[in-house]
């Protein structure tokens, strides 16, 4: 009787162990090649990420052309005869904003011998007293370079230094034996023209992340996204993710993050003031101060382009830019291998974190994206990644282990639009692969799913990615 009940125990644990491998998709779902809804672009090569909406009616395409202009042109020194595009600096990291987002898409570590970083920038700052009051900032400023590394100046003004990035290399096995090798970054800094930094100083580089679809991420309601927030782990399965909450300029109160590498930003137009200011040293309306230190004498003494560098309607053509970059279509979703990386990528339980569809509310900033279904494999939401992805580094509710769950739409088109397969918030996975082998925390159990894949399997899941 016992030999029987082990038998049935056995065959049990057999099935459930079967029916807990996640589904099997042996043909594309209807619309899953429109990663955008009706705004859904065709296009697959250097220019893919670079188009307004599919469904963005002529009559609008010039309001787009013009916040292409200043997205893409360069900001000068003021005064300048250009006084609607001067007041560069006087500390920055480039000069406009396709220089970081390269083709409206992903940026880059600096080579070895780059004299400036360009599309990584490095985020400071120094752990926080007990009575600091991080409600509007989230953090506290390095004492003597502010929140952010800036390694370019005017003239008459010193940059801040020089950053460069080596690495360290280590080797993750398969179970069938195929090895893969990792790197990962470390941050020299040299050349430091105000002083020493703070000796706890805490860094975060980061590349510039693609611009696409970025208008429906912000529509998508709050609602649907806390229905994956599960901070607790009440349902048992390893992932706890929760939303960042964080100051809201416009609104004067806390809100959901949904933008930048730790959901730091709550709004496009905040996400486009505090890059304006941080990042080119440009102030706005909403963000009203440069990129200068109060320590930084020289640089606070330089002229600047008026008291509102980025003017509002400035500001509006960028947002309405932003908003309004189209999401290339998914290419070979009734191919059989991808199918196959599909089903491997829902038994790894990557959609845990990486949903794959939202539907945007019918309150959206603009007609064309409201009530889309959507395909941006993302959750918005901060998730433990462990200590190997780790920062160390607090940004309003994130830890220093946390990071946004990056959308996934348009990954495999990296290549074709930037000329390279940096991936993860610095750029040390040169494929996605070593990006899959960074996971940990939250998502290991994801990761050791994947360690049991053999070639076939690794091919298939790879080809599913790079459909997307």
């Amino acid at each position: 009787m016992r030999y029987l009940l082990l038998t049935l125990t056995l065959a049990l644990a057999t099935l459930l162990a079967g029916c807990d491998q996640g589904p099997t998709f042996t043909e594309a779902e209807p619309g899953e090649h429109l990663s955008a809804g009706e705004g859904t672009v065709t296009k697959t090569d250097q220019n893919a990420f670079s188009l307004p909406l599919a469904n963005l009616p002529p009559s609008r395409r010039l309001d787009f052309s013009v916040g292409n202009s200043f997205f893409r042109n360069p900001w000068v020194i003021a005064p300048a005869s250009t006084d609607a595009r001067d007041g560069l600096g006087p500390l920055f990291n480039t000069n406009a904003c396709q220089n970081c987002h390269i083709k409206d898409g992903r940026g880059h570590p600096p080579a070895a011998d780059a004299k400036q970083a360009v599309s990584m920038l490095v985020r400071l700052s120094v752990p926080a007293a007990a009575d600091d009051d991080l409600t509007r900032s989230g953090l506290v400023p390095e004492p003597n370079y502010g929140g952010q590394f800036q390694d370019a100046a005017i003239p008459g003004v010193e940059p801040e230094g020089r950053v460069r990035v080596t690495y360290e290399f280590e080797t993750v096995t398969f179970a069938d034996g195929h090895q893969v090798e990792l790197r990962k970054p470390r941050l020299d800094f040299s050349n430091l023209a105000y002083g020493d930094m703070h000796p706890a100083t805490l860094f975060s580089a980061r590349i510039a992340p693609p611009v696409i679809g970025l208008g429906f991420l912000e529509a998508i309601p709050e609602a649907d996204l806390l229905a994956y927030a599960d901070p607790d782990d009440e349902d048992g399965d390893g992932i706890s993710g929760r939303a960042n909450r964080v100051w809201d300029r416009a609104a004067g109160t806390t809100a959901m993050g949904r933008f930048g590498w730790k959901a730091g930003q709550p709004s496009l137009r905040q996400q486009n003031a505090e890059a304006f200011a941080n990042d080119m040293g440009l102030n706005s309306h909403l963000v009203p101060t440069d990129s200068c230190a109060p320590s930084q004498a020289d640089c606070l003494a330089m002229p600047n382009g008026g008291e509102v560098e980025v003017s509002d309607s400035i500001m509006d053509s960028v947002l309405f830019y932003t908003r309004n970059l189209a999401v290339p279509a998914r290419r070979n979703v009734d191919d059989p291998q991808v199918l196959k990386g599909k089903s491997l990528f829902h038994q790894a339980n990557c959609q845990g974190c990486h949903v794959p569809s939202f539907t945007t509310g019918n309150d959206a900033a603009e007609p064309e994206l409201a009530n889309q279904t959507v395909r941006p494999y993302t959750d918005l939401l901060l998730h433990d990644m462990g200590p190997g992805l780790a920062d160390g580094r607090p940004e309003f509710l994130a830890n220093g282990q946390e990071w946004r769950t990056p959308p996934l739409w348009g990954i495999g088109l990296t290549e074709a639009v930037n000329g390279h397969t940096q991936f993860l918030h610095d750029g040390r996975a040169r494929n996605l692969m070593e990006a899959i082998l960074w996971h940990d925390g939250e998502a290991a159990a994801s990761r050791d799913k994947v360690l049991t894949f053999d070639a076939e399997q690794r091919a298939a899941l790879l080809a599913f990615l790079n459909s997307l």
